[in-house]
């Protein structure tokens, strides 16, 4: 057995992650490993000098890369979850490597030629509404990220996607640091009227446990909602409000103005690279609107029965 619980099968009730014996230390080595294990997987399917069938191609494809996933569902559960900066300093060093591992799948040649020879001739099998579904899926999945794609446009394909996975890891690690970064902080209790008492004792031993007399309060959901909901105090609610909505734009170090600025434009640049005008129509084509104009004219149908209520709404609160 490794020492490793990341590696083993979980002896738990439903398998869950065993997370009490898992270490930071732990998570680095078995992403190592269980890349590994999916490039072997990977060299094993492209050593076939067989016809390649459904069963050989696209059911390997899905089976492919099973430690990997596991191993990627808790590590970055834990890192939205319950973060820390060693996890967060992982982050960033898998980042890259994840990246690249995906890119050398859906842009290796051969593969995708396997899989074309399987989409292209799925007349001459009797595959089932799920095999066809699943067979579609991959195919189109192999197109829009990049298959197709050759010499220069193909070097810069990968270029893109991993500034764009950096940036969206700057973007969140960013969110995070303002949102712990906040507290409001109240020491007379009728300015807390409406709160319930949950919250409020909640509230009371956070500021206990730094040292504080009173309450505090947070941008954290189970902080940050309930105050929104029932706390009385327009000022404060305002506070509060205000303190999230500017999250990343307070000219700081942790402002995400930049970091949105280059995503967008990388953005725009892999839907032109890959034949789309833009980044919405890339995203839409997998969504039931299918375009960009199909979801203006649903905002502005939207607009036209809702504006008169909006105003209304206004007014009474003005």
């Amino acid at each position: 057995m490794n020492n490793n619980p990341l590696l083993n099968v979980f002896n738990t009730p439903y398998q869950t992650p065993p997370f009490s014996s898992i270490k930071e230390e732990h998570y680095l080595p078995a992403f190592t490993k269980a890349m590994e294990l999916g490039k072997q997987e990977l060299k094993n399917l492209l050593s076939s000098t067989d016809e390649p069938t459904f069963s050989s191609t696209i059911e390997a494809l899905e089976n492919m890369g099973q430690q990997l996933r596991l191993v990627s569902d808790v590590f970055f559960n834990l890192n939205h979850a319950q973060t820390n900066e060693q996890i967060q300093t992982i982050a960033r060093d898998l980042s890259p490597l994840l990246t690249a591992y995906d890119n050398d799948i859906w842009l290796n040649e051969p593969l995708f030629e396997r899989v074309k020879h399987v989409f292209d001739n799925q007349q001459n099998t009797s595959l089932t509404a799920e095999q066809k579904k699943l067979l579609e899926d991959t195919y189109k999945s192999f197109v829009r990220r990049g298959a197709q794609l050759s010499g220069s446009s193909k070097v810069r394909y990968r270029e893109i996607t991993e500034e764009l996975s950096r940036l969206s890891l700057l973007f969140g690690e960013n969110v995070l640091a303002e949102t712990n970064a906040f507290q409001l902080h109240v020491t007379e209790e009728n300015e807390l009227n409406g709160l319930p008492e949950g919250v409020m004792d909640a509230a009371s031993e956070l500021a206990k446990s730094e040292g504080k007399e009173g309450w505090i309060f947070t941008l954290q959901y189970p902080s940050f909602f309930p105050f929104m909901k029932y706390a009385t105090n327009r000022s404060l609610r305002k506070t509060m409000y205000m303190a999230h909505a500017q999250r990343c734009n307070n000219n700081n170090t942790h402002d995400n103005k930049e970091v949105v600025k280059a995503i967008v434009n990388l953005r725009i640049e892999k839907a032109q690279l890959l034949g789309y005008k833009s980044h919405a129509d890339f995203v839409l084509e997998e969504h039931m609107a299918l375009n960009p104009q199909t979801v203006n004219s649903f905002l502005n149908e939207l607009l036209d029965a809702s504006l008169a209520f909006g105003k209304n709404d206004v007014a009474q609160v003005a």
